[in-house]
């Protein structure tokens, strides 16, 4: 097998070996279709490691070094597609059935209301739940609630954790939650917004990889969103 690397070309032998690797450790089928999308991603992953070619590549992976690879490989190729309020069906399902069902157990029990954001992407997910949540005490009274987001990109969860927002792509259902919410940047952030640290404190984020043997997040869940992995 040897082929010239292109940006946008991949062979066919690379490609299927690239995908069946990417499947074996995060279980991202990608499909015959998305060969354009993976030769891309990995273009500037190949120049950062002096590689000519995919099929140069192929082979750092099938090497000694290769599990070392992994982590970057699917860091590039996992879709983080996301916004706030995103399926609001979803999350008007949260707020109507789902809070008034365990809120008041927990309450006269005195634990903590606790949710799990899998593939949380870049943080519109927990933080939609976080205002949710917030939202839910405000007007029906105090409760401690806790959520937990995980994804298995390390890049995708800096990104969430700095918790700054482009305010054309910040769509709420009601205006009002956006100054309730949101710090308004200026200077260098102007046009982008910041989520408050009363929401951000209530949020932890943890890299996961929904393979591993253990998850570094409590196992009490009330609440599971699975959203993005059923999705991809």
């Amino acid at each position: 097998m040897s082929f010239t690397f292109e940006t946008h070309k991949i062979s066919t032998e690379a490609y299927r070996f690239i995908a069946d690797k990417v499947y074996e450790h995060s279980r991202i089928r990608l499909g015959d279709d998305k060969q354009a999308l993976v030769s891309g991603r990995l273009a500037k992953r190949l120049r950062q490691l002096n590689l000519d070619s995919f099929e140069a590549y192929c082979q750092v992976l099938e090497s000694a070094k290769g599990q070392e690879e992994i982590g970057p490989l699917v860091d590039l190729i996992s879709t983080n597609h996301t916004h706030f309020f995103r399926e609001i069906e979803h999350i008007n399902f949260l707020r109507d059935h789902m809070l008034p069902h365990w809120v008041p157990q927990l309450v006269a029990k005195r634990e903590t209301f606790r949710f799990w954001s899998a593939a949380c992407s870049s943080g519109e997910e927990p933080y939609t739940v976080a205002i949710v949540l917030a939202e839910y005490a405000r007007l029906h009274g105090a409760y401690n609630w806790q959520i937990e987001a995980s994804d298995i990109s390390s890049r995708i969860l800096a990104r969430a954790q700095t918790a700054i927002y482009d305010g054309q792509r910040l769509q709420l259902p009601q205006p009002d939650l956006l100054p309730r919410y949101f710090q308004k940047g200026t200077g260098d952030y102007s046009g982008q917004y910041r989520v408050k640290d009363a929401l951000i404190k209530q949020v932890k984020f943890h890299r996961l990889n929904l393979l591993q043997p253990q998850y570094p997040v409590a196992a009490n869940q009330n609440v599971i969103f699975c959203r993005n992995v059923m999705i991809y």
